[in-house]
């Protein structure tokens, strides 16, 4: 089969969405399918990942024209351009030629951009944890906590096959790999993973949670802490990190899973990486660094699956370092989030949402 991915990285929109692409397209790969990608040139676009990954990138220029936002989704801004612009420009990159697959995870994106698509692809499907908006697809996957039907009814055709929940997680399968043969915590923290997912942490979230551990009876505990290329502070968390010590800094890992197979805790935001964590049972304080990550955490930490410290704009370096305090004195509290946690979820929902998608 051709595949094809539309799907866009920025500073704004942040990697989740790219990245969990990628793993789809590792498994559609290992089956034998052709997969590219199509994404705009976003400031923070991840078009070099993607093909040092081995995958084609067909790019899309970045629009000179005004955007009209009347009437559209909440999340259009993120496109950078009219809808019918991006749905011209991306059947102009997948050429004359009709592809199997069309996989489309982008907010900016709903049933109109997806009926004009219909020419270009035998098969759509949608890759979406919103619900706000109509969509146009054969197969939805909503991969988040207390996703439903119910919560797509009259959003999507009828006979649209809909996967919903953490099993079908878009996880890589070295998480599941880890997870079966990592040692099991003792509840207490000596080693603390943070990391804010592959944007710049513009608020410097990264750099807060560092110093929340400066306090005295913190001291012992290690930290790990990941960046990528585009964080927007590294100057000043190297010297932080020297300043408290006993702080290693990583940059661009391709996964995570061996840190959190190693970690007692973790702080970090919500997406993507909730899962990762809930797969390796790693106990974590979560930020919600987006507006429309906030009913996720909140599920989560209602099903004590997380500790929910709210929307970033709240949340002050006392804050996250009374969470850390409050945790490292009950280590029955550590353990029960963990195990609730790695309960949830088993790492292997990207082959499950490969066997239904051969299904279609």
């Amino acid at each position: 089969m051709r595949v094809f991915f539309r799907s866009d990285a920025s500073t704004q929109i942040g990697s989740g969405h790219v990245m969990r692409c990628l793993t789809f397209a590792d498994v559609l790969r290992e089956k034998g399918n052709e997969c590219q990608f199509i994404c705009r040139k976003h400031e923070g676009h991840m078009m070099s990942l993607i093909e040092q990954r081995g995958y084609r990138v067909k790019a899309l220029p970045t629009s000179r024209k005004k955007v009209k936002l009347t009437d559209e989704p909440e999340h259009a801004s993120w496109l950078g351009c009219d809808w019918k612009e991006d749905a011209e420009q991306t059947q102009q990159a997948i050429g004359s030629e009709i592809i199997s697959w069309l996989i489309v995870d982008h907010y900016a994106l709903d049933h109109r951009w997806h009926q004009s698509l219909r020419l270009s692809t035998k098969h759509l499907m949608v890759i979406d944890d919103l619900a706000d908006r109509p969509l146009d697809c054969e197969l939805l996957l909503d991969q988040n906590f207390g996703s439903s039907a119910t919560r797509y009814a009259g959003l999507v055709p009828q006979g649209c096959l809909q996967l919903h929940g953490p099993e079908y997680a878009l996880l890589k399968p070295v998480y599941a790999k880890q997870r079966a043969k990592m040692q099991q915590r003792t509840g207490q923290i000596q080693r603390v993973l943070i990391y804010f997912g592959g944007g710049a942490d513009h608020a410097d979230l990264t750099g807060q949670s560092v110093r929340a551990f400066y306090n005295q009876e913190l001291s012992d505990i290690h930290l790990d802490v990941v960046v990528s290329e585009s964080y927007a502070h590294l100057f000043s968390l190297h010297a932080i990190a020297a300043l408290r010590g006993n702080v290693s800094v990583h940059m661009q890992l391709p996964n995570l899973a061996d840190l959190m197979a190693q970690s007692d805790l973790a702080i970090g935001a919500g997406g993507t990486t909730t899962w990762e964590r809930c797969c390796m049972g790693l106990p974590s304080i979560v930020i919600s660094i987006a507006k429309n990550q906030q009913p996720a955490c909140e599920a989560l930490a209602q099903a004590n699956l997380i500790r929910y410290l709210g929307h970033m704009s709240s949340v002050t370096i006392e804050k996250i370092e009374l969470e850390v305090k409050r945790l490292s004195r009950d280590s029955s509290k550590i353990l029960a989030l963990g195990k609730s946690s790695m309960g949830l979820i088993d790492g292997k929902g990207v082959i499950r949402v490969e066997e239904r998608m051969r299904c279609c």
